[in-house]
């Protein structure tokens, strides 16, 4: 074995070293020997025996430089101590004669055959590598004399071990540091990152990259120790790299192998892809590491070039001064080794689209992300060197002398870039072939993230160097490999990386990865999002890109072109502005106005789209404007609305960062492309982009100017030659730039005057026009474009002083005869709008012309006001003639029909001076009878009708003038439906609302808030509201509660009046506000819904029951009150027992029932004539729903939950109270406390909690209490085990004998004596022990009353006795003298007479 050894130390001389280095195994034992001398200090404070170097150099001192932990001796110092420490170990571990020299020649052989492969393996290609490097470890075998031997790993690996250390020494080695993890690629992150963009262990996050480019120790925390592990077996970390650099590297490449080789182990099998999952990661970890270990032995450890030359130098100095150009050539080595890596076997770039949740990977990830640290460490590795070369240039001079090729640091780290960007960028192509061009901006160009961060480090870096002009910048580099794409090599060519991947689209392909690495230029050196503009940009090459695309020549597609421009929209955000851009895409698009820009296989989303009103074509331009992404824009949006998009983001931003508008330098490239030829060729799909245009230009620069080319180049136009859509197109364009104005605040009378005469002649002619339908659908088509142009112009408008009146004209009084159906309706619509508007303007500007307003708007001129007047005058002019005629028509919607009503009768209020002279004197009245009080209009239109017409003090004081009674009283019944009815057009499903639905019932809330204020400012509703002293808050509540309140009101003045003919009256005015009240919630009931229509609809007729019970309960009302007793709370399908009620219904009742109840018991109390039919009626109902309402477990008990336990606890009279709680208990005994046998009732527990929340909470015990409750509850203490029963019938039994006892006596005490008393009859005799137990407790309550059922007790206990005919039970003797030893003298008196009878 020694002989074995010492053949190995001297083979190592030579093993892995391709420049004909000395050093090796030998070298890595003599490092290792020569870290001893410097661990002397340390052996020492670990109390280490120092003969230890006696037994590691043969008994020599040590000698040569020492220190400790991270000190170092000088480069020389450091040489000659090893270099003792070698010579040393060679005399105490060498023997002379043939045996060791032997050993040493097979130790030669060895290295020179391993040598041998090692290159072959360096030199071959990546689909060699298995082959050859299995051929290199065969080689090794067999001159080491093991034919069993088939890799470097095995038994040629324990043959290289180093000598054995002693434990001692070992010990001295060991660091017990905790190491951090060295950075690596990772995607395992990707669903479970908390947000972060990489993982943790990355290169970015985990400040690798901006360490190394801050030239900061790149691993501060690792590395520390004198003597490192690597491949298995310990180096000396100052050392070790310059002395077995070549073997090391041969090592690495070995454990390649090794991870190579488990991919053709890999197995389904869970336990053992566990096993190749740790192993192939531990394989993997320990290259990083030694990689790792590279890049920081070079920062700390590698001396930089020195100019001068002092004598002769040391081996180990010779030694490093070689490592430099050792180093390049091994990394040189190690990329071909690797090769590229679009070159990797197919089942290993599979790996790629592995999901990442797992955390067991087959060996095929761990190579493949393995291959992708080896070439980004590489550019690390050669970055740092460079730095610590100080940038001098490092020549592989082995490698130049054995090739003839140059190979330096410089070369190798660009040729490396160049590669690992084209490998990049072919990946990205794979990817891209499953990309669609509706997706592309969606789809990242990278298969993993671990590849994204990579592209990220390439940019850091490339633009690090660029700046100190080491290397091509990294646009350049990208720009050069898209650019071969292009390039279809000959056949003499070599094939490029990209030979094996076909990219069919290049052109797309190119602005496709170009626009995804722009986005990366946002992450920073940690991996950090910055939304910031880059001072890097690419225009120069996508300005050829877009010219290849818009190319005649080449003819790209529409859904290519639409990826194009998206991806140069995106750009925009990115790169500041380009004008070579806009001009590029100009000339094309100036060309090719006409054209559709359709995708055939988006189907009708891929159409031209026209705009079918001025405001959607406003619309859209505007979308151009917007800065946000817009996921669909692929979809949405044709390429030149896409270019559109550019063109204007461009224009702002460039106004924004510059304050020059770049409007001067594109306006005359943009005018100069129209001309009357062009205009005339121009389709409507070239009309609609034409004025998509120059929208979008009077938006973003000099609006006047831009429409004022517009009229003109419009007028090229010939009339006879414009179709009738491109004539509604072209009035639609007109109505846009009448938005733009109005949004600007600018007089819009030119073109109105120009819009409105046109009009007038359409409208005629569609007045005359009778008989020829195509005639008339074409003049419709005008004159809707028209309708919804003043709609939209009236709606944008903020005052309407800006001549919006001369839209108005006359034409609207030719056209209104001559609409059907839903022409009519649209034109009702629009008049509604316009009256609206025009009232609320008109309220503002009034307001705002007010002296000492200080609003802003007191600064309006009055011309608006002139305005408003001309608005209303052409109004009554040109549509309420119409109106009027049509009152009695069915044509109209009525809910058109009322509004446009109430919106005249109230302009005529706001505005009386224009109102027509046939409406005189009471215009509003008539009116009022049609829509405004009639049960079968929709309550939504009266809401809004009476709103309209009864929200100001005139209309009120115009209806007093008249004289006219019921008003008040028929306008509050009308508000009593409205609210009762304000959910009646919602789904009765439980299902979550629309947008829309949410909107209606919105607005409809609006409306009844402002109605029931209206209401309340009635002279009725204020006296009845002021005698019931309501306060003034009420008024600003919502319609529900302030409906409440004001029935609440309604009783409270009721119950003040003292003559009998005053509460006939008022009875029957209550009568009069309710009208048919069921009849409001009956379509509720029907339809079983919706649920918050049924609360309401009961909540508010429970307040009707008990604020109104007096009311009810008189002869004239009590009819009402049985209706809704029928209807509402004992229907037919709740008397089915077996049929379960709606969810919704029942929680409306849950809500609202206790308010019933105290109604009703209120009634019961008063009436004389129907008191027993009142009474049971109230049973019935407690019987129906205790049980509904009765949760499985005391738990879910609680204040408010139970309508009955709200009912019994709420404040009402003691009569009230006192009829509904014996009314309750009388049925909660009957029905809910009786025992089947000795089988408790269902829910036991449940109904004992409420007779306890009842006694808790009213804080009394009433007679009924104990007649009806404490016999069921001292019998569920007998008989039922369950601990809960148990304990609350105990607390209830003690509430009800301290409240007894409270009563001091009296009836209560009696009958609770005789409950007690027919308590211990029953049950003593069974259950005489638990009759004791609970009489103990009852005695420490009250021992006075235990005291006087002395005698029953004992005749109880006699009569058991009896009957059991055993003579004296002494077991219940002693029961019953426990408990008579509570009760006092009594009890110590009736122990002596039971002992006497004993004696």
């Amino acid at each position: 074995m020694s002989k074995r050894r010492k053949g190995t130390g001297e083979q190592g001389a030579e093993l892995g070293q391709p420049g004909g280095s000395s050093t090796g195994w030998g070298g890595g034992t003599a490092s290792l020997k020569c870290c001893a001398d410097d661990n002397t200090r340390s052996q020492r404070e670990h109390n280490q025996p120092t003969a230890t170097w006696s037994r590691l150099t043969g008994g020599a001192s040590p000698r040569g430089g020492t220190g400790g932990g991270r000190e170092k001796a000088g480069t020389r110092g450091r040489a000659a101590a090893c270099h003792d420490r070698r010579e040393l170990g060679r005399g105490a571990g060498g023997g002379g004669g043939r045996e060791g020299g032997g050993a040493a020649a097979s130790g030669q052989s060895v290295t020179r055959r391993l040598r041998s492969a090692g290159l072959a393996v360096a030199r071959g290609t990546h689909g060699k590598v298995l082959r050859r490097g299995r051929e290199g470890a065969a080689a090794v075998a067999a001159a080491h004399g093991g034919p069993q031997m088939e890799t470097v790993n095995d038994d040629f690996m324990d043959s290289f071990t180093p000598p054995l250390l002693s434990d001692s020494l070992q010990m001295a080695m060991e660091v017990e540091n905790e190491k951090s993890n060295p950075p690596c690629f990772s995607c395992i992150f990707d669903n479970q990152n908390g947000g972060r963009s990489f993982s943790g262990e990355s290169y970015l996050a985990s400040g690798s990259l901006k360490r190394v480019l801050l030239r900061l120790d790149p691993s501060p925390n690792d590395y520390e120790e004198d003597a490192i592990e690597m491949f298995g077996f310990q180096w000396v970390t100052e050392t070790a790299l310059v002395e077995s650099c070549g073997l090391l590297f041969g090592l690495l490449r070995q454990q390649i192998y090794k991870l190579e080789d488990l991919i053709e182990m890999n197995s389904s099998d869970f336990g053992q892809a566990a096993n190749l999952h740790s192993e192939a990661e531990n394989i993997r970890r320990l290259c990083i590491n030694f990689l790792h270990y590279v890049k920081v032995f070079i920062f700390r450890y590698l001396e930089p070039p020195k100019t001068e030359n002092d004598g002769v130098l040391h081996p180990y100095e010779e030694l490093e001064a070689q490592f430099p150009s050792l180093l390049v050539e091994e990394l040189h080595s190690l990329t071909l080794h690797i090769g590229h890596l679009c070159e990797l076997p197919s089942n290993v770039l599979a790996a790629f689209t592995i999901q990442h949740q797992a955390k067991i990977f087959p060996p095929s990830w761990h190579l493949l992300h393995l291959h992708l640290d080896i070439h980004w460490l590489v550019l690390e590795i050669l970055h740092v060197l460079s730095e610590k070369m100080m940038r001098q240039v490092v020549y592989a001079n082995h490698f130049i002398n054995l090739t003839g090729e140059n190979l330096t640091n410089i070369s190798l780290f660009e040729t490396h870039c160049e590669n690992l960007i084209s490998d990049l960028i072919s990946l990205s192509i794979q990817k891209y072939t499953k990309v669609r061009p509706s997706e592309a901006l969606t789809s990242h160009h990278y298969p993993c993230n671990c590849i994204k961060e990579l592209w990220i480090l390439l940019i850091q870096l490339l633009g690090f160097r660029n700046k100190g002009s080491q290397t091509e910048c990294f646009w350049s580099l990208v720009n050069k490999k898209l650019k071969s794409i292009f390039e279809r090599p000959t056949s003499s060519e070599s094939v490029s990386v990209f030979g094996t991947t076909q990219c069919k689209d290049p052109l797309s392909f190119s602005l496709w990865i170009v626009t995804h690495l722009a986005s990366l230029y946002q992450f920073d050196r940690n991996g950090n999002l910055e939304e910031k503009k880059q001072k890097e940009s690419n225009w120069k090459f996508v300005e050829e890109l877009l010219k290849n695309s818009i190319g005649a020549q080449t003819g790209v597609l529409e859904e290519h072109l639409r990826m194009h421009l998206q991806c140069c929209l995106t750009l925009c955000r990115f790169w500041d502005w380009n004008l070579s851009v806009i001009t590029i895409l100009w000339d094309y698009y100036s060309k090719n106005l006409n054209s559709c820009f359709t995708v055939p296989w988006l189907g009708l989303k891929g159409l031209a789209s026209i705009s079918k009103t001025s405001l959607s074509m406003l619309e859209l331009v505007k979308s151009c404007c917007c800065e946000q992404q817009i996921p669909t824009l692929y979809k949405s949006s044709n390429s030149y609305l896409i270019f559109l998009s550019i063109l204007a983001r461009m224009m702002k931003e460039e106004a924004e960062s510059s304050g020059v508008h770049p409007w001067k330098q594109i306006k005359g490239r943009i005018y100069s492309k129209f001309h009357r030829k062009r205009m005339q060729e121009l389709t409507e799909v070239g009309l609609q982009n034409f004025f998509n245009l120059f929208l979008l230009l009077a938006i973003v620069a000099e609006t006047e100017d831009i429409v004022s080319r517009v009229l003109d180049l419009l007028d090229f136009l010939t009339p006879s030659l414009v179709s009738p859509s491109q004539r509604a197109l072209i009035w639609r364009g007109h109505f846009a730039f009448l938005l733009i104005y109005v949004e600007k605040n600018m007089d819009i009378s030119v073109l109105a005057e120009k819009l409105s005469n046109a009009f007038r002649v359409k409208a005629k002619e569609f007045l005359v026009t009778k008989n020829d339908y195509t005639q008339k659908q074409n003049l419709w088509t005008l004159i809707s474009t028209y309708i919804d142009g003043v709609q939209e112009v009236f709606e944008t408008s903020c005052y309407l002083s800006l001549s919006e009146e001369k839209l108005l004209n006359d034409g609207f009084t030719m056209l209104l005869p001559a609409c059907r159906g839903a022409e009519l309706s649209m034109v009702l619509n629009f008049l509604q709008v316009v009256i609206a508007r025009l009232r609320s303007v008109h309220k503002r500007v009034s307001q705002g012309l007010q002296p000492g307003n200080a609003d802003s708007n007191a600064q309006l001129p009055l011309v608006a006001k002139e305005h408003h007047l001309a608005v209303a005058s052409a109004l009554w002019r040109n549509f309420f003639p119409y109106l009027k005629s049509q009152r009695m028509s069915q044509t109209p919607p009525s809910p058109q029909l009322a509004d446009t009503a109430a919106g005249f009768a109230l302009l005529a209020l706001d505005i009386p001076s224009k109102a027509l002279s046939d409406l005189q004197p009471q215009p509003v009245l008539s009116m009022m009878q049609l829509f405004g009080w009639d049960d079968m209009v929709w309550p939504h239109l009266v809401s809004r009708y009476l709103s309209h017409l009864i929200q100001n003090s005139a209309l009120c004081e115009a209806f007093s003038t008249m004289g006219y009674t019921s008003y008040e009283a028929l306008t509050v019944r009308s508000w009593f439906r409205c609210v009762l009815q304000m959910f009646i057009d919602q789904p009765s499903g439980t299902l979550a609302k629309t947008d829309a639905e949410r909107t209606v019932g919105k607005a409809y809330m609006e409306q009844l808030t402002e109605m029931t204020r209206l209401i309340f400012k009635l002279k009725e509703v204020e006296s009845i509201l002021s005698k019931a002293r309501v306060e003034e808050p009420v008024l600003k509540q919502d319609p529900k509660n302030a409906l409440v309140q004001f029935i609440k009101a309604v009783g409270r003045t009721y119950s003040g009046l003292q003559t009998l003919p005053e509460k006939s009256a008022m009875v029957l005015k209550a009568l009069e506000y309710l009208g048919d009240v069921l009849k409001y919630v009956k379509p509720y009931l029907k339809a079983k819904g919706p649920p918050e229509g049924l609360q309401l609809a009961y909540w508010i007729i429970g307040c009707l029951v008990k604020f109104w019970a007096p009311i009810l309960a008189t002869s004239k009302a009590q009819q009402l009150l049985f209706r809704i007793i029928d209807c509402l709370l004992l229907p037919h399908s709740v008397l089915q027992q077996d049929k379960e009620l709606p969810g919704a219904l029942l929680s409306a009742i849950q809500e609202s029932l206790h308010l019933y109840l105290q109604g009703l018991s209120f009634i019961c109390c008063q009436s004389q004539a129907r008191g027993a039919y009142l009474n049971q009626l109230l049973g019935s109902i407690v019987q129906q729903y205790f049980g509904r309402f009765l949760p499985p477990s005391p738990t879910a008990l609680g204040a408010g939950q139970h309508p009955m336990l709200t009912a019994l606890c709420s404040s009402i009279t003691v009569p009230q109270a006192l009829r509904l709680r014996k009314t309750t208990l009388h049925v909660i005994n009957e029905h809910y406390m009786q025992f089947k046998g000795s089988a408790p009732p269902p829910r036991l527990a449940s109904v004992l909690a409420f007779i306890l929340e009842v006694l808790q909470r009213t804080q009394a015990s009433e007679l009924c209490d104990v007649e009806l409750v404490l016999p069921a509850v001292l019998k569920c203490m007998v008989l039922v085990n369950e601990l809960q029963v148990k304990k609350i019938s105990t607390v209830i039994v003690q509430y009800m004998v301290q409240g007894c006892q409270a009563r001091s006596g009296g009836e209560h005490a009696t009958q609770l004596t005789s409950v007690f008393r027919q308590f211990i009859q029953d049950y003593t005799a069974v259950y005489d022990h638990r009759v004791f137990s609970i009489l103990e407790t009852v005695a420490v309550l009250d021992q006075t009353l235990v005291t006087s059922l002395i005698p029953t007790l004992t005749q109880s206990l006699k009569d058991s006795e009896y009957k059991q005919g055993l003579g004296r039970n002494a077991a219940q003797r002693e029961a019953y003298k426990r408990l008579l030893t509570h009760l006092s003298e009594a009890g110590q008196n009736e122990i002596q007479k039971l002992e006497n009878e004993a004696g």
